[in-house]
């Protein structure tokens, strides 16, 4: 572990058990250290778990799964790939990941916001929720495949799209399956078999449309992404068709 003079905490994690490099970060953050750089990180798991404080900390690697899983502040920069679970759980603060996600990702995020460059694995959004303020975002750049916002209950998922083939599809199959909450906006278009029954098309209105440009500004910004402009005819806009998909099969 070493100290920057400007009071940045850098560790290298190279063959370190993921516990091990956990209590340094803890130990860091309790003398209120700004930032952490994490370098050579691989695999090591739940990084920013349960996390309150309002530092920065930069991975640099493969971070294993859970990273800032049940976080609540921190703002996490990943310089590498994100491996499975990435947001769990997590209530506030940020996640940017200048790469792919892995399976999972944002699962029961309940506030925060997840920005992914490149692609997205299985179940992207899986059970997202909003609960009074708080309410996520997860912004994938690239694809995601199937099972993306799977009984999400609120909060947005957006899927741009970016940089993918012709034939290579935006999304895979049971797209919003058992969805009863939230939005998910895909840049570009899906066929009617990939939907969950529970999900229907709806227009952008025009408040939805500022904010999601905006939001894909901010997008560009932290991932150094030039001239990203969109059309608002270029995206189709998923809501759930029920706030109770499944009421018939419970006795209450």
């Amino acid at each position: 572990m070493s100290v920057r003079e400007s009071n940045t905490v850098e560790i290298d994690a190279r063959g370190l058990d993921h516990r091990v490099l956990n209590e340094r970060v803890r130990a860091a953050l309790e003398k209120d250290v700004p930032e952490i750089v994490l370098r050579n990180v691989c695999g090591q798991r739940y990084i920013g778990a349960g996390l309150t404080n309002d530092a920065a900390i930069t991975i640099h690697g493969v971070p294993g799964n859970d990273l800032a899983c049940f976080m609540t502040g921190p703002r996490v920069s990943v310089h590498g790939n994100a491996q499975d679970g990435a947001g769990n759980t997590m209530s506030a603060g940020s996640i940017a990941v200048h790469g792919h996600a892995g399976d999972v990702l944002a699962y029961s995020m309940r506030g925060g916001r997840v920005l992914v460059r490149d692609r997205a694995g299985y179940r992207a959004g899986i059970h997202m929720k909003a609960y009074g303020d708080l309410s996520p975002v997860v912004v994938v750049g690239g694809t995601v495949r199937d099972y993306a916002g799977e009984y999400m209950a609120g909060g947005t998922l957006v899927v741009l799209g970016i940089g993918r083939s012709r034939d290579e599809p935006l999304a895979g199959d049971f797209l919003g399956t058992g969805m009863h909450g939230g939005d998910i906006y895909l840049r570009g278009s899906v066929f009617d078999w990939q939907l969950g029954r529970e999900v229907g098309r709806v227009p952008i209105d025009d408040a939805a449309w500022e904010w999601l440009m905006a939001l894909n500004r901010e997008f560009a910004r932290v991932f150094g992404i030039a001239d990203l402009r969109f059309d608002r005819e270029e995206f189709t806009h998923l809501k759930p068709v029920s706030h109770r998909p499944y009421g018939r099969i419970y006795v209450h």
